[in-house]
């Protein structure tokens, strides 16, 4: 099986996007983006599965993208929604999103929140324990200066699924290997955190080929290893910076040098099973 562990889709006609509506640079992204958009680049990449991440903070997109699961046809396996994990009805709330099938985890979108220390608020403990219980994961979406509170988090709560999205965004672009490089590094040896091998085309701008990404990927496997380790395109972001078809070959290229068993895993099985596509 080969998944794509994180894609997004939006409507304009919904006004929870935010960051879409009030950032000049991301006009090519300003309009709709719908499972016929991507079903060709699925095809052309052999991607059997798709993870649907939350793009808006709200229950409602939640909901839509749950809508959008519900086809077959969609080849979605899994939603990653939201809820506001500090309210004081968000075990309740989890509980309720926990009953739909299709909807394996949470993300609350870190990277866009001033306190990098959000995370570690005793006031997310109880949505905390709740996700824990039925069984859900946790999307981190978090940039290199939040790492140390995510090695934190995830050090409280061993037995709540995580994972690292788009491998904390290294700033590729400016050729800024530290201190990502390290404090990933710490991260994935003090952790059992798996980590999204996505984004990376994204953090490296428009000029960027596989012998750009190379450090970054080696870095990556060398930490965390094939088995812990997802592939996905952050589709339609990666519209930004290069196309569905560019960053698969360049991926494919970059986990060469692995075994057939290690590429399999990070190009669908481990996502298949943190997520629980059958």
């Amino acid at each position: 099986m080969r998944v794509d562990a994180h894609q997004h889709y939006w409507s304009l006609v919904h006004s929870d996007y935010g960051w879409l509506r009030n950032t000049p640079e991301l006009r090519a992204l300003y309009r709709d983006f719908a499972p016929e958009d991507l079903a060709p680049l699925l095809d052309d990449a052999g991607i059997d599965a798709t993870v649907l991440v939350q793009a808006a903070p709200s229950e409602a997109e939640t909901a839509r993208l749950l809508g959008i699961a519900a086809d077959p046809a969609s080849r979605v396996r899994a939603v990653v929604g939201w809820t506001d994990l500090a309210a004081d009805d968000a075990p309740r709330r989890i509980s309720r999103l926990a009953q739909e099938p299709l909807l394996k985890g949470l993300r609350p979108m870190l990277q866009d929140l001033p306190d990098p220390e959000w995370i570690l608020d005793t006031r997310l403990e109880p949505a905390i324990r709740t996700m824990t219980e039925s069984g859900l994961c946790l999307d981190l979406l978090v940039k290199p200066h939040q790492i140390d509170a995510a090695t934190k988090f995830a050090l409280r709560h061993p037995f709540l699924p995580m994972v690292i999205d788009h491998a904390a965004k290294p700033d590729i672009a400016h050729g800024r290997f530290e201190p990502w490089a390290g404090l990933i590094a710490t991260f994935a040896q003090s952790t059992r955190v798996s980590c999204k091998l996505s984004g990376l085309a994204s953090e490296a701008g428009a000029d960027w080929d596989a012998a750009t990404l190379r450090p970054y990927v080696d870095h990556l496997i060398r930490h965390f290893g094939p088995a812990r380790l997802m592939w996905g395109s952050d589709w339609p972001v990666l519209n930004l910076a290069g196309s569905y078809g560019r960053w698969h070959a360049a991926s494919i290229e970059l986990l060469a040098g692995l075994s057939p068993l290690e590429q399999d895993q990070i190009l669908g099985t481990n996502a298949a099973t943190f997520y629980g596509i059958k």
